[in-house]
């Protein structure tokens, strides 16, 4: 039986004619998507406009956080020509703004950076008017991987923390709270628009969450997106608390107190939910 969701959660189905028209898109140049991959709530709301988060680098990652739904194995290796598909995608649908991320790819000698700088540069060459959000890994801190992204000029460079500092080791694979932080505080330095995310419900105390909404400004983060676990299947972990609209009213009065731009709080929000807003705002 399908959990229950607090009265507040209200989600789109997925129809409609735009709906149809990006996933015939998507599967007729073999892209993925972190819409899919991920089971996003927004998936209705996002597809039925004409927009998606775009996976590149496959969708089979090298590790397995407990609370994602993609993949995880032994990925295969980069298509050379996924860079080029996904920018002819991007054209044909006529998008201002698009939103990148990618598995994690601790398979590859430099986590996947060159293939990342090699996909921006195509986009921007044939969608030169576009602008773009990378959401990326981690890159194991290595400050040269994330200076490969940096180079190829994305508008925003997102990476995110997912949950609190005490809880990082139990819900991330390999991933260490202290070095998001730094891979934060290094985009922030290059004089890029820094983002972050993180989810509540998994068992994290009030006082952790304001802890980390802090930790993160301290990075030079300009834009902040707090929304709600939720169980993408029966085999992943549970819901610790669903916060209420109220809860997350507060998040984002805080946050916009410890000096970000921009705030998305509420139960539905996630990294690259109404993303288009925050190029403006960064």
């Amino acid at each position: 039986m399908a959990e229950r969701l607090p009265k507040w959660f209200k989600m789109q189905r997925a129809s409609g004619a735009d709906y149809s028209r990006l996933k015939r898109l998507i599967e007729q140049n073999r892209l993925h998507t972190i819409c899919t991959s991920g089971n996003c709530p927004n998936k209705g709301e996002c597809w039925n406009a004409g927009t998606a988060t775009f996976m590149i680098l496959g969708n089979i990652c090298t590790r397995a956080c407990k609370f994602c739904n993609t993949m995880t194995g032994k990925p295969f290796p980069p298509d050379p020509d996924e860079p080029e598909r996904l920018a002819e995608t991007i054209k044909l649908l006529g998008l201002k703004h698009c939103v990148i991320t990618s598995v994690d790819r601790d398979d590859l000698p430099d986590g996947g950076a060159s293939f990342w700088a090699q996909t921006i540069r195509m986009i921007k060459k044939i969608n030169p008017s576009v602008t773009i959000e990378s959401l990326i890994p981690d890159f194991d801190g290595r400050h040269d991987e994330i200076r490969k992204v940096i180079d190829s000029g994305p508008d925003i460079i997102s990476h995110n923390v997912e949950t609190v500092r005490r809880l990082t080791p139990h819900i991330r694979s390999k991933a260490k709270y202290d070095t998001s932080l730094d891979v934060i505080k290094y985009i922030a330095m290059n004089n890029v628009i820094a983002k972050s995310g993180f989810m509540v419900g998994l068992g994290e105390q009030e006082d952790e969450i304001y802890e980390t909404i802090s930790d993160l400004s301290r990075t030079g983060c300009s834009i902040l997106t707090i929304g709600q676990y939720l169980k993408p299947s029966s085999s992943h972990m549970g819901v610790a608390e669903y916060r209420t609209p109220e809860q997350f009213a507060e998040y984002k009065r805080a946050a916009l107190s410890a000096g970000f731009r921009f705030v998305e709080s509420a139960p539905l929000v996630r990294s690259s939910f109404h993303s288009e807003k925050h190029v403006k705002a960064g």
